[in-house]
């Protein structure tokens, strides 16, 4: 099966099982908190390069399901 939000993940042990971007310790709030503010998506891989803007995009994405009112399912990190 595919995951619809790969570049999301949830590890108990990175970020108190915040849901993150690629395992990285970069919770998706934070991102989010970035775009709210009135970054784009090259200002906050300007300040976190380990970012891409793809990831940026699936923040976006993730915050869109949970505004759905549906349940997204992300399996735990590898």
């Amino acid at each position: 099966m595919v995951r619809p939000l790969p570049r999301i993940t949830v590890d108990p042990h990175v970020c108190g099982g915040q849901p993150c971007v690629r395992g990285l310790r970069i919770p998706v709030a934070l991102v989010l908190r970035h775009l709210a503010a009135g970054h784009d998506a090259a200002q906050i891989v300007g300040d976190y390069p380990e970012l891409e803007a793809d990831d940026v995009l699936e923040c976006l994405r993730y915050a869109a399901w949970l505004a759905s009112g549906r349940t997204v399912e992300i399996p735990p990190a590898a």
